[in-house]
């Protein structure tokens, strides 16, 4: 057996390869950004041959970084973008079209639709989720619609559909893989979290031929290998997961309570609620966290859907700052943000609002504000929404949180979390390792080849943390 096991990150904004070695210690990374496009207000799109591409490059250069061949990988893991949704031809491999990104709104109009047809019980019995345009099943839907030929093609089994996770192992594959994993099929709008089946209701209701959607396994699953020419020989192919459920296996939160919350793109609040579903009523989603060994583990989900993507806005289209680095100096030079506030709705408002039509405004802007208030004011936001869905999950969950367990790119920033960790109240605590997500993935595709052999040797490798603890009074605070 190989000495590494590989994680392919699949990113919103950047593909990444990342190794790992038996201790769980990251031994190499490698990253390639991606192009968003944004051909109208509210839409968001990728191209998945530049993901494909970005994906087997970084590949290719983390091994290289580490002068290693197939023979030294275990086997990989792939953790995704979530509902972002690609439709390819089956034997060229060619997409019919740009991939829409979980972030798109174009389908808005559609799910109220649905919403007015009296869909929504079924849906959120079935599926766990709310109707809204954050997922995979109506962006499928529009795709068949709009792309000429595309529905008559995909009844004729011409097409398939995938998220990123499937895309990729098709690729990988060179053909041979059209899977996916519990976790990924359970943000589709499209699958029974219960009968673990694609729902013929639900897909005749969207119009959505049956012969295109992929097989559905467990996250922890040896689904094939890769085409042996693209890395000099075959690896196992060894586990998927939707990346927040990555980060929550990735922090170790393996029992019933335990709970993380992501800064990535967008952010995301998960806990652990065991074997069983805990459904919501005030805005969160129920949605499979992983399957392994033949058990569901599910959990409740808070999705906010801008986070660190207003650090980038900040960044690329304000030029406010040079790097996301920056805030963290630039909102500690002022005590407050002279009574200005930032709301991040650039794509809508996720949890526990989802207002798909929102947008963002700054507002209680005065003559003495400047641009250390304006980043304090974004890094705040990111704080504010996780407190917002945090207390809608105590109280839906009926457990109260004593810890939040925090990654993602965002939690480098110390002001950022110290600013959590008074909001909420609690501990905030930080993994020496923020690539929760690329390790959970490794996780599950190691547990699959037994490269380790339990959860308990995995916790073993768990070290490291840095806690912040709140600073200020329930006064202030409110």
């Amino acid at each position: 057996m190989g000495n590494y096991i590989m994680a392919l990150d699949a990113g919103t904004t950047s593909s990444r390869c990342l190794l790992f070695n038996r201790k769980g210690e990251l031994c190499r990374m490698a990253q390639r950004e991606i192009r968003q496009y944004y051909p109208r207000p509210g839409w968001v799109e990728q191209d998945a041959l530049e993901i494909w591409e970005a994906q087997v490059g970084a590949a290719k250069e983390a091994m290289a970084g580490l002068g290693i061949g197939p023979e030294e990988i275990a086997a990989i893991g792939i953790a995704n973008q979530r509902e972002t949704t690609v439709v390819w031809d089956r034997n060229t491999g060619m997409p019919v079209c740009r991939a829409i990104a979980w972030q798109c709104r174009r389908t808005a109009r559609y799910c109220d639709t649905l919403k007015e047809k009296g869909m929504e019980g079924t849906v959120k019995q079935k599926t766990g989720l709310k109707i809204d345009a954050y997922f995979s099943g109506s962006k499928l839907k529009w795709i068949l619609d709009h792309v000429e030929g595309a529905r008559e093609r995909g009844k004729r089994g011409e097409l398939l559909f995938g998220t990123v996770d499937t895309w990729l192992m098709w690729k990988l594959s060179g053909g041979r893989i059209h899977a996916t994993d519990y976790s990924n099929a359970s943000r589709t709008m499209l699958f029974d979290i219960h009968t673990l089946r694609w729902d013929e209701e639900l897909l005749d209701e969207m119009g959505i031929p049956a012969q295109m959607l992929p097989q559905v396994q467990p996250s922890s699953w040896l689904y094939g290998y890769t085409e042996p020419t693209l890395f000099g020989g075959k690896i196992p192919i060894a586990g998927a997961i939707g990346d927040q459920q990555a980060a929550l296996f990735g922090q170790a939160c393996f029992e019933k309570g335990m709970c993380k919350n992501t800064y990535g793109t967008g952010g995301f609040l998960l806990m652990n609620t065991g074997e069983n579903p805990v459904f919501s009523s005030e805005g969160l989603v129920t949605t499979i966290a992983w399957g392994m060994e033949g058990k569901i583990t599910y959990a409740l989900e808070g999705s906010i859907f801008v986070a660190g993507a207003a650090v980038q806005w900040l960044r690329d289209e304000l030029k406010l700052i040079g790097s996301a680095a920056e805030t963290e100096e630039l909102a500690a030079c002022v005590s407050d943000t002279a009574g200005c506030y930032f709301v991040p709705a650039f794509v809508g408002l996720g949890a526990p609002y989802w207002d798909p039509y929102a947008r963002g405004a700054f507002v209680g802007l005065s003559r003495g504000v400047n641009r250390n208030h304006l980043v304090r004011a974004v890094l705040d936001a990111l704080c504010y929404q996780v407190r917002d869905v945090a207390e809608v999950m105590e109280r839906e969950s009926g457990t109260r949180l004593t810890m939040l367990k925090v990654d993602g790119g965002a939690s480098a920033n110390n002001y950022l979390l110290q600013c959590q960790a008074d909001l909420c109240g609690i501990p905030v605590r930080r993994p020496d390792c923020v690539e929760t997500t690329a390790l959970g993935a490794a996780w599950l595709a190691g547990l699959a080849v037994k490269y380790w052999e339990n959860l308990e040797e995995i916790q073993e490798n768990c070290r490291g943390e840095r806690v912040f603890f709140p600073q200020i009074t329930e006064e202030v605070r409110a």
